[in-house]
């Protein structure tokens, strides 16, 4: 048995290659390659207060908000990184507003890749957990060229998932759909190992995390669910401890380990939310589900959403399976 301390990433995702016969290695290389993106994202987050990394770049991005420098190196490096492979027919990101064609001197690939470069990068300078999200779909349209058919899949036909996440230590957590596993990166050797093999979120959690200053704009049944799981009568007869970070990745991470549910719902102001359809509910949604977890919108499962647009947004409830499942008994007045 190879030690789990020496597995590395490289070497988890051909051996889990070996399961399909008729596996070519085109996807273990694409792995690989957000793999080594990563790498260098974090080399200049780890010095983003020493070099001139940090702050705005005085442009908009095309959801309207301000663009952060490091958020735009991240963008700029999964694009140069990935263009470039042979793997992929089309990209979209966050950042831009329509998809990301494949350079036409380079080869095409079967595969669609969806990311955030950079999640959470308005906390950028208080130095807190921001990370890299990323979707894989396979590609559905016919022709080489990669079209926008082809990234408005619903989230239940990811071929895989999952993020980045650049904190006191860098973790890449990844599923293809056989369970969920976590590698954090060794920068003595310069390699991602194995550190959380299998990760399962508990099935009820003791934590919520929710922006609370929205409270008064939040539809009254959400209210009462939070008001719940603030008192003692609920499920674990004790209130829930508050834990929100701003920093969706971060947050996401702590409670798929602890167990919990983060909540981004559509309020007075924006019915939808803040939180993107294609480049964070669904990688996430699939995260959790192959964790055991569950994700929805209030109403229905987000995996099983048409998407209509690149920047689609929705109300996001994520977590422990009991957590969402009572959040959405009280968002649908059945308690």
């Amino acid at each position: 048995m190879f030690p789990k301390k020496y597995m590395t990433l490289s070497r988890h995702i051909r051996e889990e290659e070996r399961r399909y016969p008729s596996a070519t290695g085109v996807f273990s290389n694409l792995l690989d390659h957000l793999a080594l993106a990563g790498k260098l994202i974090v080399r200049e987050v780890n010095k983003a207060g020493l070099v001139d990394i940090l702050g705005l770049t005085g442009e908009m991005n095309v959801q309207g908000e301000e663009v952060q420098k490091l958020d735009d190196f991240a963008h700029q490096m999964m694009v140069k990184m990935l263009d470039h492979s042979g793997l992929l027919s089309s990209m979209a990101s966050e950042e831009v507003e329509d998809i990301i064609p494949i350079p036409p001197d380079m080869q095409r690939g079967p595969y669609v890749l969806l990311f955030d470069p950079l999640d959470g990068s308005s906390n950028i300078d208080a130095n807190v957990s921001i990370g890299t999200i990323f979707s894989i779909l396979k590609k559905v349209s016919a022709g080489e060229e990669g079209v926008l058919e082809d990234c408005l899949q619903p989230g239940c036909r990811q071929v895989a998932a999952g993020y980045i996440i650049y904190g006191s230590s860098t973790m890449l957590v990844y599923t293809t759909g056989n369970g969920v596993h976590g590698f954090t990166l060794d920068p003595s050797v310069g390699e991602f190992l194995l550190s959380h093999p299998d990760i399962r979120i508990p099935k009820r959690g003791k934590i919520f995390s929710v922006n609370l200053g929205n409270f008064r704009r939040y539809d009254e049944r959400l209210q009462n669910y939070i008001r719940y799981l603030m008192g003692e009568e609920n499920a674990i007869g004790q209130p829930y401890s508050l834990r929100y970070i701003g920093s969706l990745v971060a947050d996401f991470h702590r409670n798929l380990l602890y167990g919990g549910i983060f909540m981004y719902p559509g309020d007075s102001k924006n019915k939808n939310g803040k939180l993107r359809l294609l480049y964070e509910a669904n990688p996430l949604g699939m995260v959790v589900e192959q964790a055991g977890g569950k994700i929805s919108n209030g109403w229905e499962s987000i995996l099983e959403i048409q998407p209509r647009e690149l920047h689609q947004r929705v109300p996001l409830f994520i977590g422990s399976h009991d957590d969402v499942m009572e959040a959405e008994e009280f968002i649908q007045g059945k308690r």
